[in-house]
């Protein structure tokens, strides 16, 4: 058993202070005030010293973690983001592979998922192969620009099975719908997000019914329709506001590049609280910096001159998203756990409450990391 006292315990919308958590191997068995309560003996103690305690991070959205790819050292990677306070990764897949490169992946990835340095990773983020071939980094890359044929596609779609729990699609893609079917048959609760795109509302909406539910890292990688000149058009970033259904994921760096921070408020003000999601959309690329972002130390460029995802851990993201928009607390730990959990249908995560899974961390008032544990087993 762990106990965890003298705990701020952050809830999604108010905080525990004078707190006590305990722990029955993987399982929150009590959370709330110590008042009353002792802890059992022989228990493992942790005295947090009215440091705040929230669930794990997840992150649903990521390629790399440090210095490593996932599909290329998944259990490097996922011990990055672990000692950064996220507990439940989805490592994404890029449509810069080639069926064999994605199959090999998802194998890698699947199989590290079964080690003990792995166990954080939950499932894949597949962020392909049929998006639009104008948006992204490394777009020269794309291998996925001819017609969308089932024989392409079936055995990648077969091999991540339910392993895969996000599948992106640009949806203005001839076919896409045909792809979507196929994917539900092999993987009924699978996830849709609209990604790398300038597909219409229309083409967004119609899919909704089908499960796509996300805007992939939103208002980066997305077009216009413009019908007039000197008109704005509606396209992917207009839908993903619009449509309560749909969760918009965000990049929140420190200097605001990916996401300006006038863009994040109007977007959260337009949202709300609970259809934020950060994510770290994290790479491996060591192209030289865009003029005038040489100081830009979390971002990544490849060698287009394109910013290439991030080198953000998600305690990072929820810190620049403090400074940013005033979020406080308890808001950054829903948008970066309690929201994704929610996505995920993961009602056993997200939450310090009892029942829940022991995945558990305290951090300082700006989100710095002083203990991890996972699964009820302190880690830091």
């Amino acid at each position: 058993m762990l106990a965890i006292q003298n705990a701020t315990i952050v809830k999604s919308n108010h905080l525990i202070p004078g707190g006590l958590i305990l722990t029955d191997g993987k399982t929150i068995i009590y959370a709330g005030t110590a008042q009353g309560k002792t802890i059992p003996a022989l228990c493992e103690t942790i005295d947090a010293h009215g440091m705040y305690v929230g669930p794990g991070l997840i992150d649903i959205h990521t390629h790399a973690g440090g210095n490593d790819w996932f599909y290329a050292a998944p259990e490097k990677a996922a011990q990055v983001h672990l000692a950064h306070g996220t507990t439940s990764v989805y490592p994404a897949c890029y449509f810069n592979m080639s069926k064999e490169e994605f199959l090999q992946a998802i194998r890698v990835i699947r199989s590290a998922a079964q080690t003990e340095a792995g166990r954080i990773i939950k499932g894949l983020y597949m962020e392909g192969p049929y998006l639009n071939s104008k948006f992204g980094c490394e777009k020269e890359s794309n291998q996925w620009k001819g017609p969308i044929e089932q024989s392409n596609y079936i055995e990648i779609v077969k091999e991540a099975n339910e392993f895969a729990a996000f599948w992106s699609v640009a949806p203005e893609r001839e076919g896409i719908l045909s792809y979507i079917e196929d994917v539900k048959k092999v993987c009924p609760n699978a996830i849709f997000t609209v990604a790398h795109s300038e597909a219409s509302p229309d083409e967004i909406e119609r899919l909704i019914p089908y499960g796509l539910k996300v805007g992939t890292h939103h208002t980066n990688a997305t077009g216009d329709r413009p019908q007039y000149p000197e008109c704005r058009g509606v396209c992917v970033d207009e839908a993903v506001n619009m449509n309560d259904e749909i969760f918009a994921e965000l990049i929140v760096d420190s200097r605001g590049i990916h996401v300006d921070p006038y863009m994040l408020r109007l977007v959260l003000k337009i949202k709300g609280k609970d259809r934020i999601v950060l994510i770290s959309d994290a790479c491996v690329f060591d192209g030289p910096p865009i003029p005038g972002l040489e100081g830009a130390t979390d971002l990544n460029f490849d060698f287009n001159g394109d910013i290439a995802g991030s080198k953000l851990t998600l305690d990072v993201a929820c810190r620049n998203m403090m400074v940013h928009t005033g979020a406080g607390i308890c808001d950054v730990f829903r948008y970066a756990s309690k929201n994704p959990a929610t996505l995920l249908g993961r009602t056993d995560l997200g939450d310090v409450r009892e029942g829940a899974v022991a995945d558990l961390i305290i951090v300082d008032h700006w989100m710095n990391v002083l203990h991890v544990i996972q699964e009820g087993n302190r880690i830091i």
